[in-house]
């Protein structure tokens, strides 16, 4: 068993597929298979589905996957401590929903290249689930989502509120419903609406206050950026965290604003999460802290 072997199974969960792995690693497709291959009959359990649409880690190979990942980190952490600034600089993996994105992830990025020049990251805007199990199956090295009240962090993953806020009505400045000091659900039902598609907390929460009446005119979209972008050209009103409004973009530029929605007290917090098992790398650390520092959370719930 070789170390590049372990790192060649964890490429291939990362990217979804072999050819795209050896892109990234930059080795041939037939030697990244054949090591794999090797891998394989020496732990005697298959560690890939192969199939015409790409290779996915099999159910055996998920099994292994989390020792094989802190197998990893410790190479990193050894390596680390013996001076070799290259696992220092090992590409960190962050997904996130990209709520927090402009207001929270990128001010912390930029701070945490000033403790870690060196360092790399890679930013991946997906759905919850698609995050959960990125980071279960040892593809992300964190990841950024938003609970709303009563709902619980996933198992075998352990979460730290990094933001808490309420959903708030967004709209152009220009927009009438500006004016308001709060915006009711009548008020918004009215408009012509932007929604979070199905799998975001915003379209959970959405569906909630409207019931079973929506509103008429009704698009969806994938993220709050998009959304917000939406709202500008005029497709319509939106609702989002104020954390992902406060300081976006945007809403310095004068070009969105955000308003309460009357009577609704409801809480959504954007969580870190982080597999249970295994310890983090340094960088990873210190990623962390960054995200966590007191600093960062400047709304209360």
């Amino acid at each position: 068993m070789r170390i590049e072997q372990l790192e060649f199974i964890a490429a291939v969960t990362q990217h979804g597929s072999l050819r795209r792995a050896s892109e990234h690693l930059h080795v041939s497709q037939p030697a990244l298979s054949e090591a794999i291959a090797k891998l394989e009959r020496e732990l005697g359990v298959p560690l890939l589905d192969r199939r015409r649409s790409g290779a996915r880690i099999s159910a055996e190979g998920r099994d292994l996957l989390r020792n094989m990942i802190e197998v990893l980190e410790a190479v990193d952490r050894l390596k680390s401590a013996a001076g070799d600034q290259t696992a220092a600089a090992r590409m960190l993996r962050i997904g996130t929903v990209n709520a927090g994105t402009s207001s929270l992830l990128l001010p912390a990025l930029r701070k945490f290249q000033t403790i870690r020049p060196g360092a790399t990251v890679e930013i991946r805007n997906l759905q919850q689930s698609e995050i959960e199990t990125s980071l279960a199956e040892g593809g992300l090295d964190v990841g950024l989502v938003n609970l709303l009240s009563g709902d619980d962090t996933p198992p075998g993953l352990d979460g730290t509120p990094v933001r808490h806020g309420h959903p708030v009505v967004v709209m152009p400045t220009g927009h009438e419903l500006a004016s308001r000091a709060e915006v009711t659900v009548d008020e918004l039902r009215a408009e012509p609406f932007v929604g979070m598609r199905a799998g975001y907390v915003m379209h959970r929460f959405a569906h909630r206050i409207f019931g079973s009446t929506l509103p008429r005119d009704w698009h969806s979209t994938d993220g709050a950026e998009m959304g917000k972008t939406m709202v500008v050209e005029g497709f319509g009103l939106t609702i989002l965290p104020d954390y992902s409004v406060v300081d976006d973009p945007l809403t310095r530029a004068g070009l969105i604003t955000s308003r309460p929605i009357a009577g609704d007290r409801t809480v959504v917090t954007m969580v870190l999460l982080q597999r249970r098992q295994g310890r983090p790398s340094p960088a990873v650390r210190d990623l962390v802290s960054t995200l966590t520092a007191p600093d960062s959370q400047r709304l209360s719930a």
